[in-house]
């Protein structure tokens, strides 16, 4: 790890709706929504009225009547992306892609070639701008953690710098949700014992986070609030897993909408990993409750498999053993991921019978690619809107 600040965090700022903005001059400075039913991105002038994104149309056109409510456009946004990752490989060659608006970029090496980082970081901001059309935010500094704290304290449309002699000294007035990993349920935990702040944190001992968090997330958070934080800027690096996931209104839902959604999520996550060549073994469950509050639920398979019979069985064994709380708690996004994904490198078991889902599969994708997403579906899914399909970064 380099001793400059030398890694920065790019983040473009309310992506979807600024690329509307960006497309309709009637837009710029007014509350925008991106989607009806749900909110999938909001401007930041809707956000300042509490507009958050998973939100139920409902709610935000309560919280802002005046906003302006369009249509995604996933072709739109997946071009506007392209184009700023384009401007990022042409920066330095080291660049980690987190999500299609967001990446890390190593600069340490660049200082002959292109001047020091905080000028290049200044002409990436405007190359963006003059190229894209979009506003970026940038952080830098010397680790991917703190470059990333960074940005987020600088948006919007902002550039903060935090030098190697003041990382703590940045670090420890910000509350403690900025640190990786603390969602609400941590941050209550802390909370309760009086602990608000980074620097609040950095003064426990390891073993009394570990006592209060666990042995995972209680090592994470104390290197993590003294700036310990050893990754470098990885090129290239294949996902640890794939997902999707599906917001939903408020009102309530019942197992049978619940399983259609499950089944069309379980059908593209699994339509990618065998374009991709991937297989996995762990089915995760994602929810997020009325409250807004998450939990994750897994499984682990005894083998590799990007056959979708399998994982769906999985996850449909998930939601089963969810659906009690969910009933209580309601619910208003469902996700589904694989992980522990490999090169698609499988053992086959003993007897070696053929898999007649190998051949389901196969046919399907073979229509889906000839003739698009929707030419096969379901019977489940006939008359539902499945959801738009979010831009990514290749898989």
């Amino acid at each position: 790890m380099s001793s400059d600040a030398t890694i920065l965090h790019a983040d473009l700022d309310a992506f979807y709706a600024s690329v509307e903005q960006r497309d309709d001059p009637r837009l710029r400075g007014r509350p925008v929504i991106v989607g009806g039913g749900v909110v999938l991105a909001s401007s930041y002038e809707a956000k300042a009225r509490g507009v958050r994104s998973a939100m139920g149309g409902r709610q935000a056109r309560r919280l802002c009547p005046d906003a302006i409510v369009v249509p995604p456009r996933m072709a739109a946004y997946t071009a506007a992306s392209r184009a700023v990752f384009e401007i990022f490989r042409g920066t330095t060659p080291l660049v980690e892609g987190l999500s299609i608006d967001e990446a890390f970029l190593d600069v340490g090496g660049l200082r002959r070639l292109a001047g020091p980082p905080f000028d290049i970081a200044v002409r990436l901001r405007r190359e963006v701008l003059e190229r894209v059309g979009l506003p970026i935010t940038v952080g830098l500094a010397r680790t991917k953690f703190l470059a990333k704290v960074a940005s987020g304290v600088a948006k919007p449309d902002g550039l903060l710098v935090v030098a190697p002699d003041r990382e703590l000294e940045f670090l420890n007035p910000l509350p403690v949700e900025r640190l990786w990993g603390v969602g609400p349920v941590t941050a209550a935990k802390l909370r309760d014992r009086g602990i608000r702040t980074v620097g609040q944190v950095a003064r426990l001992g390891e073993a009394t986070l570990v006592s209060l968090l666990g042995a995972g997330a209680g090592r994470h958070l104390h290197s993590l609030a003294h700036n310990r934080d050893h990754r470098p800027v990885q090129v290239g690096r294949g996902r640890s897993s794939m997902g999707a996931q599906h917001a939903l209104g408020r009102q309530p839902h019942s197992p049978e909408d619940l399983d259609a959604v499950l089944a069309g999520l379980v059908d593209r996550v699994t339509r990618r990993m065998r374009a991709a060549g991937r297989t996995g073994r762990t089915v995760m469950l994602r929810l997020r409750f009325a409250d807004y509050t998450g939990a994750t639920r897994s499984h682990t398979l005894a083998k590799a498999t990007a056959h979708t019979g399998p994982l769906l069985d999985a996850a449909r064994a998930l939601l089963r053993t969810a659906l009690p709380e969910l009933d209580r708690r309601g619910v208003t996004l469902i996700g589904v991921s694989v992980g522990n994904l490999d090169d698609g490198h499988v053992q086959p078991p003993l007897p070696f019978d053929r898999d007649p889902g190998a051949d389901l599969d196969a046919a399907v994708d073979a229509v889906r690619d000839r003739f698009g997403s929707s030419a096969l579906t379901r019977a489940v899914l006939l008359g539902r809107d499945p959801g738009p399909e979010m831009p990514r970064l290749p898989d």
